[in-house]
């Protein structure tokens, strides 16, 4: 696959059609079950919260140009085997996304004192 060829990517569907060509053109299906894809996913955003550990607040001030490059990496990494995962357990995570944030505006209404903010 050539960098040329990932400058394409616009949303989470052509995200995930390239995740799949990615993995199957290394033979990694075998591995991609929903319970690996879970525990690496969970294994990056160990990978990104270490980048803030020791810092204060983790703001940008705090952060120099080669923790930058390392964090969107991460959070990178973090959206590909998101994506991937979701795809294994066929869920629209646009949809799902937007199903939850409707349930979350019922359970934390605006003007809810911030104690209810979950």
């Amino acid at each position: 696959m050539k960098t040329s060829d990932l400058t394409d990517l616009h949303d989470l569907h052509d995200l995930r059609e390239r995740t799949r060509q990615f993995a199957q053109a290394r033979d990694w299906g075998q591995f991609h079950t929903p319970k690996n894809l879970a525990m690496a996913l969970s294994v990056e955003v160990a990978e990104l919260a270490e980048h803030f550990q020791w810092l204060q607040t983790g703001a940008d001030a705090e952060l120099n140009d080669a923790t930058r490059t390392a964090i969107r990496h991460e959070l990178a990494d973090v959206l590909l085997y998101l994506v991937q995962l979701a795809d294994k357990m066929q869920v629209d995570l646009h949809a799902a996304a937007v199903e939850k944030m409707a349930l979350n505006a019922i359970k934390y209404p605006a003007g809810a004192p911030p104690a209810l903010a979950g």
